[in-house]
């Protein structure tokens, strides 16, 4: 399905009672240039989105404004994530970063972030810490929220490296360790830039299975320029080009779309393939 065909059903039929986050015509501008025209986006309840583009179409733009770190010039950013049943709606794009982080969108960035002098566990707790009040940063874990932190170092499959420090770890386990430390902190909404940018094959095998089994119970938006890794782990896929939907759907549908072809897989494949495209594009993203 097109972007423009998209958008008239939006218009015709109204954003889904399941989605968790709706953009809604946003337009973000720098010293005139739209990063982002008039952008028509939502993800539902429960769901794994892929978001590619090519360089320039504005997913991190996307990203900053779901996050709070960039205000849109025009329109509007809803959140279903407020309130004391987690659902009510939020106008997200009146809010600063932190209040965001706290009504439950979490963001990896492509580079992990995570304390290279501290161990795995201490990582680990530290990000529970930071879902708490100031005064719950010194009263220590909860026997509940220790077995949360167990519960976590075996999905993200460092249990056996809980005592090794974040520095000395090898670069899918650094990539892994922020997931986990985002998971702790327990969000609605995990949105993802390039998790896989710099991994062996094995990595990204293991990064698509756990970003699959994440998304059963919380929605996740991944940022991704590996066409094979997409393939493999998307279902829904949403191209962005020159600020706007270009298309939307199945990532079979997706890749077929002659438009899409024309404007990014075309040239990823000119690069040198989708996975050396990507690498290029990142540093020169956006802005």
């Amino acid at each position: 399905m097109s972007g423009d065909e998209r958008e008239s059903e939006q218009r015709s039929d109204g954003m889904s009672r399941g989605n968790i986050v709706e953009v809604q015509q946003v337009t973000v501008s720098f010293d005139g240039f739209k990063v982002l025209d008039g952008l028509d986006f939502s993800i539902q309840r429960g769901e794994l989105r892929f978001l590619i583009g090519p360089n320039g179409a504005g997913k991190t733009t996307l990203l900053d404004i779901l996050t709070g770190k960039t205000k849109p010039s025009s329109g509007r950013v809803v959140f279903h994530g407020g309130g004391e049943s987690g659902r009510e709606a939020v106008e997200a794009h009146r809010l600063p970063e932190h209040a965001l982080v706290r009504l439950g969108i979490g963001r990896k960035f492509q580079t992990p972030a995570v304390f290279g002098s501290l161990t795995v566990l201490e990582n680990l707790e530290a990000a529970m810490g930071f879902r708490e009040s100031a005064p719950g940063l010194l009263r220590g874990l909860s026997a509940e929220q220790e077995e949360e932190i167990a519960e976590t170092l075996d999905r993200i499959g460092l249990w056996r490296r809980a005592d090794v420090r974040a520095a000395v770890l090898a670069h899918g386990e650094r990539q892994w360790l922020e997931i986990g430390m985002l998971l702790v902190q327990q969000p609605k909404l995990l949105l993802l830039d390039e998790p896989v940018a710099g991994m062996t094959r094995r990595e990204r095998d293991r990064t698509g299975e756990l970003v699959q089994e994440i998304a059963k119970e919380r929605s996740v938006l991944v940022v991704e320029h590996d066409m094979e890794f997409v393939r493999r782990y998307a279902s829904t896929v949403t191209v962005l080009h020159a600020g706007r939907r270009l298309c939307e759907g199945p990532v079979e549908e997706v890749q077929r779309d002659a438009k899409v072809i024309e404007v990014y897989l075309g040239r990823a494949h000119d690069a040198g393939g989708a996975r050396g495209g990507a690498r290029a594009a990142v540093a020169a993203e956006e802005r």
